[in-house]
């Protein structure tokens, strides 16, 4: 993913590959779902990538407070 694209990944409806259409798959509301239900829950969402070798997407919540 490039570097440009990581900020934007959770918007609603954002495609990093614009040449792709609803026909090829997804609709760009994944990661905003995922970013909202976090939101939700106190946790939050980490992604690391190196633009042709790897992303990484890491999820952390919070412990429950009698855990």
């Amino acid at each position: 993913i490039p570097r440009a694209d990581l900020p934007r990944l959770t918007e609603r409806f954002y495609r990093v590959d614009r040449g792709r259409s609803r026909a090829a798959g997804g609709t760009g509301l994944g990661l905003a779902i995922v970013k909202h239900v976090l939101n939700r829950h106190r946790g939050a969402l980490t992604i690391a990538s190196e633009e042709g070798k790897f992303s990484r997407f890491t999820v952390w919540l919070p412990s429950p407070p009698d855990a």
